[in-house]
């Protein structure tokens, strides 16, 4: 994922789309060898200047970005993975997170919640073809860019040709790669492709860059791993960076990424200019990389929102359907062959694992909610598109020509770009100005085999509302018969044994015409088209209406719908033997069936006589299956056998009915809370023997030089997480007067400190600064006494590495500088400590990043089952009366029956103005799930999957409270709230691995 404002130096020049004069009647289709030097490795995933082939066959891939480790729930990944499915995609981008795996240095671990092999597999079983992108480095919103913290210390370049780092990367690429590698289509699995580096694409300050030394390195480092799938990239802009050529470090398919709406949620309604976007990807393509296809690896499919930002369903607003209609279908227009959509699923940023830039829900306000949710429109918009796509194989074959103004239509006010084919046409419809709000009314002028006609040729007009694309389709073949043109989109279409099936869509008070090349006499079934025979042709005019519209011209049966209707339509395929989709191809794609259903169909499949669906719903639904598979006599719906009705068109009718169950769901004003004060180094007999030293003379850092007699950096101590705890020790004079720090934490951190027990202040951070300077006035000390100062610092992750050079990724966490005023001599010595064991981390379960510094991380009180018996009785909705940080423990019961997909959140109130200013952390069975900043924000509600919250059974929640300003704090709320149940084909969710407390030898 780019990382916008570390790249504002990163210009690239776009090619605009060349006007054409005069209408090419005819088009001149470029054909492409691929060069030497980049044949494949293997038979399986080959390529060439049109399309991936895959076992010699064409195909569209259809992508969209799903991180595993975003998603800690294993049970859960099928789901993701049937929903991208449903959208008419067939394959899953991924990124693989380095700190998450080897927090140690040479501890490489990848089981339970990290383990990848359940991830293939899961992505078999949906059949969905994956391209892997383990980094090391994936930038990806994750702290340090994926990049471990240790790396903090290594005193050279990272993302360089330089031995120390790149050895350092050795273990982790031949596990994760040899891992991928056995996943491989080669043998029988579903990566099909590998990106050896991340977004490489930019550098500085000396570096050389790009060097294709380092490439070189990178790509055999997963070669020995055993990886021979194909190699792409996906550089940040049309920059060329490690195109297909002869020299060292070139890759074999070149891509690159594209966000045109950037990351400013803060005004849906409102595009920008669209500057950002090439209106015409295709030729600057064939520019930089002719023999391959165009790639676009990382297109925006949402957008990251920042700590006091304005939240997701902003995202999800300015990145909706109306963006998919204009943008995606320009993609269309550049000749897109390789499309993957950044995110599809985002997930959350649990365990510490995000970067400062961003909070812990990473929605990303992609088309399936953080949540698993499937209702925002966008979700079905795309899938109008993904469905087309998949079923237009002459897509795959044909160019882009020149896109112009006034040459296909009767106005200047819109653009057309052809894509040609051998015979196939598409003519993608846009207004010249992307951010045109109004509509413009236009007639076509299409050259077809027909001839050169006027479209519509039975009177009316069309009509291109404001922000909004279509793809008018010229000679469409669907199987056989002759689509001779269509002003409307198509859904679908389906040859059968009797017949055919079409389903075109078209937007709310549109008129369509759309003409068949057959001299057959139509029939209206329903609705009020009109039909009349031209020459060769039979064409049908319609406006479009709320209620569907069935046409018959010979064996074609055409279903007219508007939009809205469309979403409801679904094309599983439907495998003769087994009940899994399998990983697709032409022949699978030709098996799938029509179903019309409200919310989600996941799959389909025969058995016997047997048509099988698994499908979710959020309401009473009529069920349709248009043209059942030939044989099928019986319908089961998740395992059911359900009543059909045939109607007089032959479709299957039957009713799904939507009886919600009643969940109890907790009161937790109403449990029993233990406290415990988690800020135990106040007490003027705290022992901190135990605790590190923090006595390193110099550092290796090469972003921060010292300015402290020793480093106070969490990394040089191994602390690379979560908060940090420093005391300061030292021997009054008497004429200290003032403390001077200097703290930093990345974005929205906060710092608190205390003089003995004394509170002196507190910076309770925002959403812009990472580091803080602050003055504490000290209470007079008295001479030759022992003092102790101790600093609390919340980290919000570690920057990303973006600009080779910069190492930005190496910037600090923890004291940069201080000063006692009033004395130039006084001594502090300071001790520090992190998470208990550093990066001999203690919970392998849960992973190097899940624990932060307080005493209760440190003790395992997080976790099930801590030794709170003997705990004071209160709850966080009484809070502390100052400053100070607490630790609140309860457990609750759930449960949720089968059978029913329930999300659930965490809500925190947040209803006092001015906000008090606090911070809390919530634990989850022993899961950090959020942290949540009340004076900050936005986020408020906090989603934990099932399979972290047991469902049926016991959980455990941990809060801690920090509050940051005199007077204390407490909760203004906090509840579990429920979305809409879900009646599901879900099944087989089990609960991850919850490793309870026990005593930790040596926890201080």
């Amino acid at each position: 994922m780019l990382f916008p404002y570390r790249i504002t130096a990163c210009l690239a020049t776009l090619v605009a789309a060349t006007v054409a004069s005069s209408p090419p009647m005819s088009f001149d289709v470029v054909k492409r060898q691929a060069p030497e030097g980049h044949t494949p490795l293997q038979t399986n995933v080959t390529w060439d200047s049109q399309s991936l082939l895959i076992n010699g066959e064409r195909i569209m891939i259809l992508s969209g970005e799903f991180h595993p480790f975003r998603l800690p729930s294993p049970s859960l990944w099928l789901d993701v993975f049937q929903k991208v499915k449903a959208l008419g995609f067939n394959t899953v981008s991924f990124y693989v997170d380095w700190a998450l795996l080897e927090g140690k240095p040479g501890d490489f671990r990848a089981n339970g919640v990290f383990a990848l092999d359940p991830f293939f597999d899961a992505a078999t079983q949906a059949g969905i073809y994956l391209i892997a992108r383990p980094g090391p480095y994936i930038n990806a919103e994750v702290s340090g860019g994926g990049f471990p913290g240790w790396l903090q210390r290594l005193n050279v370049t990272l993302r360089s040709y330089n031995m120390s780092y790149l050895e350092a990367t050795d273990n982790y690429i031949s596990h994760v790669a040899g891992s991928i590698a056995k996943a491989q289509i080669t043998n029988g699995g579903p990566v099909i492709l590998y990106q050896p580096e991340n977004e490489y694409s930019g550098g500085c300050c000396g570096v050389l860059f790009p060097d294709p030394n380092y490439m070189q390195y990178v790509e055999d480092q997963a070669r020995k791993a055993g990886v021979t799938v194909p190699f792409i990239n996906n550089d940040a802009w049309e920059g060329g960076h490690n195109a297909p050529g002869t020299g060292l470090g070139q890759i074999d398919i070149y891509g690159f990424d594209n966000y045109p709406l950037g990351f400013d949620c803060s005004d849906p309604k409102t595009w920008p200019g669209l500057s950002g976007m090439a209106t015409d990807f295709y030729s600057t393509h064939l520019r930089i990389s002719p023999n391959t296809p165009l790639s676009l690896d990382e297109f925006q499919g949402g957008s990251f929102d920042p700590w006091g930002g304005t939240g997701y369903a902003g995202c999800a607003a300015l990145l909706g359907p109306e963006f998919e209609r204009v943008v995606y279908k320009n993609n269309v227009a550049s000749g897109a062959k390789i499309v993957n959509l950044y995110m599809i699923y985002g997930g959350m940023n649990w365990g510490n694992l995000g970067y400062p830039g961003g909070y812990s829900s990473y929605d990303y306000g992609a088309a399936i909610s953080e949540s698993r949710n499937v209702t925002r429109e966008k979700y079905s918009e795309l899938k109008l598109l993904g469905n087309f796509l998949k079923a237009s194989p002459s897509y795959l074959t044909a160019s882009p020509q020149s896109a112009s103004s006034g040459i296909y239509t009767d106005t200047t006010d819109l653009t057309i770009t052809p894509v040609v084919g051998n015979t196939t046409a598409y003519f993608v419809v846009r207004h010249n100005n992307y951010t045109n709000q109004s509509s413009i009314r236009y007639k076509l002028k299409l050259p077809t085999s027909a001839g050169n006609l006027t479209v519509p040729q039975l009177g009316g007009v069309l009509s291109l509302n404001g922000r909004d694309s279509k793809i008018h389709v010229v000679n469409y073949d669907l199987g056989g018969t002759d689509l001779l043109y269509s002003t409307a989109e198509i859904f679908t279409w389906k040859k059968y044994a009797n017949g055919k099936i079409l389903v075109l869509y078209g937007g709310p008070g549109e008129h369509h015409e759309l003409a068949i090349s057959s001299t057959s006499q139509a029939s209206i079934l329903e609705g009020l088209a009109r039909t009349e025979n031209i020459g060769q042709h039979t064409v049908v005019s319609w406006d479009v209406a709320s209620t569907r519209q069935i046409v018959v011209i010979g064996d074609m049966k055409i279903l007219l719908l508007d939009r809205n209707s469309a979403y409801n339509y679904w094309v599983p395929e439907c495998p003769t033997e087994g009940i899994s989709p399998g990983l697709s191809t032409p022949e699978k794609t030709a098996s799938s069936i029509i179903v019309k259903a409200d919310y989600l169909v996941r799959s389909a499949h025969l058995q016997g006589a047997d048509l099988h669906l698994t499908a979710d719903f959020n309401t009473t639904s009529a069920i349709e299956v248009i043209a059942p598979p030939k044989g099928a006599h019986a319908l089961f719906v998740n395992s059911q056998k359900v009543p059909f009705e045939v109607d007089k068109h032959g479709f299957w009718t039957a009713k799904m009915p939507y009886v919600p169950p009643k969940i109890e769901l907790v009161d937790f004003k109403a449990l029993d809370w233990k406290y415990l004060d988690t800020l135990p180094e106040l007490s003027p007999t705290y022992d901190d023997s135990t605790w590190r030293d923090a006595d390193i003379p110099h550092t290796t850092n090469t972003f921060q030089p010292l300015n402290t007699s020793t480093s106070l950096f969490g990394s040089d101590y191994g602390f690379n997480t979560g908060y940090l705890v420093f005391r300061g020790h030292f021997v009054a004079r008497g004429t200290e007067t003032d403390f001077f720090i200097e703290t930093q934490g990345g974005t929205a951190f906060g710092s608190s400190v205390w003089l003995n027990n004394t509170h002196l202040g507190s910076f309770a951070g925002n959403s812009i600064d990472e580091d803080s300077n602050q003055t504490y006035s000290l209470p007079p000390l008295t001479p030759r006494e022992h003092y102790t100062i101790t600093v609390v610092i919340d980290q919000t992750g570690m920057m990303e590495n973006w600009v080779i050079g910069l190492d930005d990724m190496k910037d600090p966490r923890g004291i940069i500088s201080y000063q006692l005023f009033g004395s130039n001599d006084t001594a502090v010595t300071w001790k520090v400590t992190g998470n208990f064991g550093g990066e001999d981390y203690m919970d392998k379960v849960r992973g190097p990043l899940n624990e932060g510094g307080l005493y209760c991380e440190r003790q395992g009180f997080h976790q099930p089952q801590p030794p709170s018996d003997s705990w004071e009785t209160s709850s966080p909705f009484e809070g502390i009366s100052k400053p100070g940080i607490a630790f609140y423990s309860t457990s609750f019961e759930l449960d949720v029956p089968d059978g029913w997909d329930v999300p659930l959140s965490f809500q925190f109130g947040n209803n006092t103005s001015p906000p008090p200013k606090y911070r809390a952390i919530l634990f989850v069975n022993g899961y950090q799930f959020g942290k949540y900043i009340n004076n900050i924000g936005p986020q408020t509600q906090f989603h934990v999957p099932q399979g972290i919250l047991n469902y049926q059974g016991t959980n455990w929640v941990g809060v801690t409270l920090w509050a940051q300003q005199p007077n204390g704090a407490k909760l203004d709320g906090f509840q579990l709230v429920k979305e809409t149940p879900v009646l599901s084909a879900l099944a087989g969710i089990r609960s991850v691995e919850q490793p309870r407390y026990y005593a930790r030898a040596g926890a201080y």
